[in-house]
């Protein structure tokens, strides 16, 4: 099958990615529901009954639709079942306890212990939504330095530009802005462990390692053994507080041969944030006693100040072994030892709470997460890929729950490495999140929409100065929402319908004017902006988009491109969305959003088939042009389609695509996007086969990450995106034929069971 295989012949087949060996069996995630949607109704597919009652099969459809065959899934078992288990030091295999705000990530000591062995795989960072950091701007550089103007909409529009190195004065200041602000590694909390010659131990002197991610709980629990000597740790996240509680039970914390040391960084303004290690001088760490059992260690980076309170249970002492080094040493009297870390914006943070405390807190709110909520079931399914498709499904739920859930947007490597020095992008937001509202967890996408709102003076000045209306949202941006310098991203515009999206998403979901107040001014402010945009051609009597664009698939010059398919289709879809907006208010309907509505370019073809843009009549015949995101089916799958929409051309389109594109050469969420055109296509075959695609791309590792390439070893829109696919191949999407699981193949070997999950639109 080629490119087109699916992953894996029996559900423990292994992958292959760089010379490293990876068994996707057992990876396993979870995620945490904090509101549901009101549907509770079980859903069973028992698509094997197609050819069994084949005459009966419309009432049989109909029945399916509206009754549930089987028992409620045990959501427990359906959990565990996919627990993560590491039984060795995999760098790619480094687990994670977090809640949407801070996230924690740990070797198979259960800790931080050897992080430069994870360097190049999963690192093992401390990160939070608020910790960022800046290194000073002593050259007085200034972001209108590398505006730079390109013919656009009839005129000169000026976009934030990355220059080159080699440009002088505008080569630095591309790159001051690009690295500042970066997000922060808050630390690392490790154990110190001895032998019994008194020499330190190093990896390889750790055997018998059993750890479990315990998805139910959300607990990690590490075992394994020192020359013999076992050592039992219990790693948790506080469910609302940036604090990890650890809980370490050994006769080496009898024999003094184990404590635990805490070491801080500077600021790194490398890509992935690995820095900051060896800048001793640049900040500093500073030792506070606050109690006979607790101190706060208060850090000062330039700017940037937090704190990091250390607390515990029996007698210890921290003392501090070298700038920004310190450990905790615990007596010799028991072979216990319980403590927790709080990081904190605050100089004097909270009280810090025991692990006594927070172990049945995290506990319990993991048991509701997974109570509650969206569930799917595959077992008794008799393909063999369905195992690999649940696992997938089950972790990413986890990774998305605790990466991108918080109150700002998540880079694409959520909080645990740096990415893009740790900014979010924004056109990537739909792929972290949306899906929280498809499997009724509406919360954990709204803790971010209030975000957009701070930004949103930035967003209307970014519209007004370059001469258009409402609010323009930006791509690459930081916490505050200020546009990064880039040669691609300024030009996207495929992020500006998104809050519409999110909008449209949230008021499906509870239905009343509360939520239509909260998020109407940004909703019509946005439509404004995309309305002013489209530019009105007198020669074709269209309104087009571009020049001065570039499209969701990045393989074209701003300067020549003009009208891509899934932009025309979002921008239909968007205004429209906004009108209906107006209307739920008692509104009546703008006319220059329906002005643009009723004149807007059709999507562009040649030779029965979709372009890539119409400005690209090459699409399908130079290489470039066919890679990186297929987005040209986005038009039909991801959104429901324009009026103009000619169902054989997309089917042809669909099969073009399949053929004829380099799949190595994609990213993680083109599957589910690709996915998504098949369900709506009624090709469920293919898209199973898609989300199952057997390249780099699409390998989910034993964590539950989608790896993508050597520096960029997770990739969470991966993740996100196939529960958005999901939920619309069980559910379906609006306008369907309600076919239960039209997503899901009719050919007897799928048995797809879900619960509490909502249409797409």
């Amino acid at each position: 099958m080629g490119h087109h295989q699916a992953v894996g012949d029996h559900m423990g087949s292994p992958v292959r990615i760089q010379g490293l060996r990876m068994n996707a069996r057992h990876i396993d995630s979870g995620i945490r529901a904090d509101k549901q949607f009101n549907r509770a109704a079980t859903w069973v597919a028992t698509i094997h009954m197609h050819f069994l009652f084949k005459p009966f099969l419309p009432g049989m459809l109909a029945l399916l639709a509206t009754a549930s065959f089987g028992q409620k899934i045990d959501r427990k078992a359906l959990v565990s079942r996919h627990n993560v288990v590491n039984t060795r030091f995999d760098s790619l295999g480094s687990v994670t306890v977090g809640n949407g705000e801070f996230a924690f990530t740990v070797d198979a000591t259960g800790l931080q212990t050897f992080p430069d062995h994870y360097l190049r795989g999963v690192p093992l960072g401390t990160q939070s939504q608020w910790g960022w950091h800046s290194v000073p701007n002593t050259n007085n550089y200034r972001i209108e330095e590398v505006y730079k103007e390109y013919e656009a909409q009839g005129r000169k529009v000026p976009y934030t530009y990355a220059f080159n190195a080699n440009t002088g004065r505008k080569g630095e200041v591309t790159n001051y802005f690009r690295e500042n602000a970066h997000r922060l590694d808050l630390g690392r909390v490790g154990f110190v462990l001895k032998k019994a010659d008194g020499s330190l131990a190093g990896r390889h002197d750790i055997k018998q390692i059993r750890q479990t991610l315990d998805l139910w709980t959300g607990e990690i629990r590490s075992h394994f053994e020192l020359e013999g000597q076992p050592v039992d740790v219990v790693t948790i996240c506080h469910p609302s507080l940036d604090q990890i509680n650890v809980q370490v039970k050994s006769p080496l914390v009898q024999k003094k041969r184990l404590t635990v040391s805490l070491r801080f960084p500077y600021g790194a303004t490398d890509w992935e944030g690995e820095g900051g290690w060896d800048m001793p001088d640049k900040h500093t760490t500073t030792l506070r006693s606050t109690g006979s059992r607790s101190v706060v260690l208060e850090r000062k980076l330039d700017t940037t100040r937090y704190s990091a309170a250390v607390a515990w249970t029996g007698e210890a002492r921290l003392q501090e072994k070298a700038a920004h080094l310190f450990e905790l040493t615990p007596a010799p009297q028991k072979d216990l030892l319980a403590f927790a870390v709080l990081f904190s914006e605050q100089a004097n943070p909270k009280a810090v709470a025991a692990f006594t405390v927070v172990q049945p807190l995290n506990k319990s709110h993991y048991e509701r997460f997974w109570q509650t909520g969206g569930a799917v079931d595959l077992s008794g399914s008799t393909d063999p890929r369905a195992g690999e498709l649940e696992r997938r499904i089950v972790l990413s739920q986890y990774l998305t729950k605790i990466n991108c859930s918080g109150t700002i947007p998540p880079q694409e490597t959520g909080l645990v490495y740096n990415s893009w020095y740790g900014k979010p992008h924004l056109e990537m937001h739909w792929w972290h999140a949306a899906h929280f509202m498809l499997w009724n967890r509406p919360a954990l996408l709204e803790r971010s929409l209030p975000w957009y709102q701070t930004i949103s003076h930035k967003g209307r000045e970014l519209a007004q100065r370059q001469g258009f209306a409402g609010i323009r949202w930006p791509k690459m941006v930081d916490d505050v929402g200020n546009e990064s310098p880039s040669p691609i991203a300024p030009f996207l515009i495929w992020q500006q319908p998104h809050f519409l999206y999110f909008a449209e998403l949230a008021y499906r979901n509870h239905k009343d004017k509360k939520t239509l107040d909260t998020y109407k001014d940004l909703v019509f402010a946005t439509a404004d902006f995309m309305a002013s945009y489209a530019y009105f051609d007198k020669a074709k009597g269209k309104y087009i988009l571009g020049k001065g664009l570039i499209p969701a698939q990045e393989r074209f010059k701003a300067e020549d491109t003009f009208n891509p398919p899934f932009e025309l289709a979002y921008w239909y879809w968007g205004l429209s969305v906004a009108q209906q907006w107006r209307g739920r208010l008692g509104m009546g309907r703008k006319p220059e959003w329906d002005q643009v509505i009723k004149q807007l370019s059709p999507l562009p073809a040649q030779d029965g088939v979709y372009l890539a843009a119409e400005s690209a009549t090459d699409s399908y015949t130079n290489p470039p042009y066919m890679t990186d995101h297929p987005t040209v089916l986005g038009a039909y799958g991801y959104l429901p389609g324009t009026p103009d929409l000619d169902m054989p051309t997309m089917q042809r389109t669909f099969d073009k695509v399949m053929t004829v594109w380099s799949w190595e050469n994609t990213w993680g969420w083109d599957y589910p996007l690709v996915a998504m055109t098949a369900a709506r296509l009624g090709k469920p075959e293919q898209a199973i086969d898609v989300l199952l695609m057997n390249v780099t791309k699409n390998t989910f590792l034993h964590n539950g990450h989608n790896y993508q390439r050597d520096n960029l070893r997770i990739y969470l829109p991966g993740n996100g995106g196939l529960l958005m696919a999901i939920a619309m191949m069980c559910e379906g999407w609006d306008g369907d034929k309600g076919t239960p699981a039209p997503g899901f193949p009719k050919n007897g070997k799928w048995k797809v069971r879900w619960e509490n999950l909502a249409k797409m639109p």
